[in-house]
């Protein structure tokens, strides 16, 4: 399935697909839809059908992650695909407090907590707008809450389809004690298993909005229109004048952007170059009296140079070190809750600074990690060593390289002492992929994971 801009449903990506369906939402009563609905209909349509390819496609479904690293893990892999690509989206979207950006609400998400366990909407543009024009499509059935809803009103579908192909509909928050339902993902499921060819995206998605009741009611409804240049990489700095997503993708407006960055100065205790930034919101997402986004704690490093010492090994210039040795102190004794809260806020702000491919983010990922094993979590901890290599590799570091070598060293030495047989087996895949690719300097790694895979595919044993 290509971007299609067009409507005439032609890609210019063949081979192939890959089909991400993403279905989230905070838990208890601040989820507003059912989203997981949408996944069981449209999980039963052929994946060929499912993304136009005739060679087949790979269908991925995501249910109520927690993790916004998790997420984003899942979109890198989407991105990274060389075929056609479709992203599908139900769920709820809000505002953080701070920023003031839409943000995809995941399982953890509250008002108070959205900057930290959300998922940004600009990372998905970030990511999928890295690929071939003509590749990927994004498909949404969403709902906004009374943060995320005036201003996206406001500001109309332009707001979320910067840099993507953008179907699907975003309607408000039901009323009190109400559930909405996808409604939109339904409708394209039952369309798609009764067609016997996938119709044009544009006349598909005319067609679900129909059978959905959409378009006579107060919804958005997206149909694909993006605009013609991608979204910028986020290693385009806007400026404090930055317009937004709606009137400043694309090159030449990461080029005003960046010029307007190189004359703003830094505040703060540490005097730094301002961070590079995924761009802004539209105008109407911004609060009347925006607070400046916080200088990076950290000096700007190479893109491929290696991370610093360990946190308990930070040298005196280290302007974090104090910061680290209250995380590692609170984690050795015992206030892991305290100390992951810590580096979760030090993370996000380097994210939101620095982009999630920086090696300040990246950073904090490994101090995750290193936490998570600390607290006796090693499922977690793997995950998050898988993560760190996956983030290496996607800025180009090569296989050989220590930081890479070493991260998947412990993402495997941490699975190793995962008892729990279903999430060890689901860590096995993105292991052995990424040990096949990073196999280290002893020999017999990849085979050894592939041995114990195998047990854990093996019935287990009764006494």
């Amino acid at each position: 399935m290509g971007n299609d801009r067009s409507g005439t449903g032609a890609e210019t990506v063949s081979g192939p697909g890959y089909a991400l369906l993403l279905a989230a939402g905070p838990a208890g009563k601040q989820r507003l839809m059912d989203a997981a609905a949408a996944l069981p209909q449209l999980a039963a349509v052929p994946p060929a059908a499912l993304l136009g390819t005739p060679g087949g496609a790979s269908v991925v479904q995501l249910v109520d992650p927690a993790d916004p690293q998790t997420v984003l893990t899942h979109l890198r892999t989407a991105a990274a695909h060389p075929g056609p690509v479709l992203v599908h989206l139900a769920g709820q979207l809000t505002l953080d407090a701070k920023q003031r950006l839409p943000h995809l609400a995941l399982a953890r998400t509250t008002p108070r907590t959205a900057r930290y366990t959300a998922l940004p909407w600009h990372w998905l543009a970030a990511e999928l707008g890295r690929r071939p024009p003509g590749s990927t499509v994004v498909v949404a059935d969403l709902v906004a809450d009374e943060t995320a809803w005036p201003p996206l009103r406001a500001a109309g579908p332009s707001g979320l389809a910067a840099g993507l192909t953008l179907y699907g509909t975003v309607a408000p928050a039901p009323s009190k004690r109400e559930m909405a339902t996808p409604e939109y993902s339904r409708a394209l499921a039952g369309l798609l298993r009764g067609a016997a060819e996938r119709p044009p995206l544009v006349l598909l998605h005319q067609r679900a909005a129909l059978e959905a009741g959409l378009g006579s009611g107060p919804e958005l409804l997206l149909d694909g229109a993006g605009p013609d240049e991608a979204y910028p990489a986020p290693d385009a700095a806007p400026g404090p004048d930055a317009a937004g997503w709606a009137g400043q993708t694309g090159p030449a407006g990461a080029a005003r952007l960046a010029g307007a960055a190189g004359s703003a100065g830094a505040a703060g205790p540490v005097a730094v170059t301002p961070p590079s930034m995924p761009p802004g919101p539209p105008e109407s997402f911004l609060s009347a009296d925006p607070r400046p986004a916080p200088p990076s704690p950290r000096p700007p490093q190479p893109t491929h140079a290696p991370l610093p010492p360990p946190p308990r090994r930070a040298p005196v210039a280290d302007p974090l070190a104090a910061t680290h040795a209250a995380i590692f102190e609170a984690a050795n004794s015992g206030r892991h809750s305290e100390a992951a809260s810590m580096a979760a806020a030090w993370e996000q702000e380097a994210l939101r600074t620095t982009g999630p491919r920086s090696d300040e983010a990246i950073h904090w990922l490994e101090v995750r990690a290193d936490l998570s094993r600390i607290a006796g979590d090693p499922a977690r901890a793997c995950e998050l060593w898988l993560a760190v290599a996956d983030a290496r590799l996607g800025n180009g570091e090569p296989v050989g390289h220590p930081e890479v070598e070493g991260a998947v060293d412990r993402a495997h030495h941490q699975w190793q002492f995962v008892q729990d047989r279903a999430r060890a087996s689901a860590l096995a895949p993105p292991l052995m992929e990424l040990r096949s690719r990073v196999p280290g300097r002893r020999p017999g790694a990849l085979e050894a994971v592939r041995r114990r895979a195998e047990l854990l595919r093996a019935p287990a044993r009764t006494r």
